[in-house]
């Protein structure tokens, strides 16, 4: 069973559904410290001048010292109706904005008390609408002990995965010893970003993927494997 894992990203890049894409299960990893300046509660979006962040507000009073599942949305601003200004903006001249467009501008109608809960529902409809069948668990409820490399092989172990796709980033702190010892294949995800039909002049990689969703439609699951891996 192929195994991968990740915290939810408010508005992901194409690289993790490509890890969900390859894996028969996805841990939800939000059992975690929060990392701030990260994507957790950030990714961007193509404005007509470029690329421009859209981010999330979270209560900042301990939040350094907090799980991810604890981390609160600071909704004394007003940003959901600020960031689907600006997808709207961006994207209703795009060929699919009608066809996406719905559900997404549903979930800026909620009121979300807490980040995690606000991206793994998003995570799940980006999923249904790229076409890839999820079967998610959390972290949380596994309820493994250790950190970095440790959690992750207990994690395996526990679920009873014969391999395991790290990102990239995997490289810096993989035990992969200690995975192979256990009889759990090690993969590192090289992600090769593909080009597809954008708005406003040059193409502009690592956008969010509501932009290939809202430009390819259909064709997104496809554009977005390409070029990369199929299997493991």
């Amino acid at each position: 069973m192929v195994l991968t894992a990740h915290q939810a990203c408010y508005l992901p890049w194409l690289g993790l559904f490509h890890k969900i894409a390859l894996a028969d299960k996805f841990i939800l990893w939000d059992d975690v410290q929060y990392q701030p300046k990260d994507f957790n509660n950030r990714n961007k979006i193509k404005f007509p001048d470029g690329p421009k962040w859209l981010t999330v507000p979270v209560l900042r009073k301990g939040y350094l010292d907090k799980k991810y599942t604890e981390i609160e949305i600071d909704n004394t601003l007003d940003w959901r109706k600020k960031h689907w200004k600006s997808i709207e903006q961006c994207y209703r001249k795009a060929p699919y904005f009608e066809k996406y467009h719905e559900s997404l501008k549903f979930l800026y109608g909620v009121e979300w008390e807490h980040l995690s809960v606000l991206n793994g529902v998003m995570l799940e409809l980006f999923c249904r609408q790229l076409g890839i069948p999820m079967k998610l668990e959390t972290l949380s409820k596994l309820k493994c002990e250790g950190t970095k490399s440790e959690l992750v092989l207990n994690v395996c172990k526990k679920v009873g995965a014969t391999k395991y796709i790290f990102g990239s980033q995997g490289r810096d702190y993989a035990d992969v010893e200690a995975f192979e010892r256990e009889g759990i294949e090690v993969i590192f995800q090289d992600y090769q970003h593909p080009n597809y039909a954008q708005r406003f002049g040059k193409f502009e990689p690592y956008m969010a993927v509501i932009d290939l969703l809202f430009n390819e439609g259909p064709n997104s699951l496809e554009i977005l494997l390409n070029g990369n891996v199929r299997s493991v």
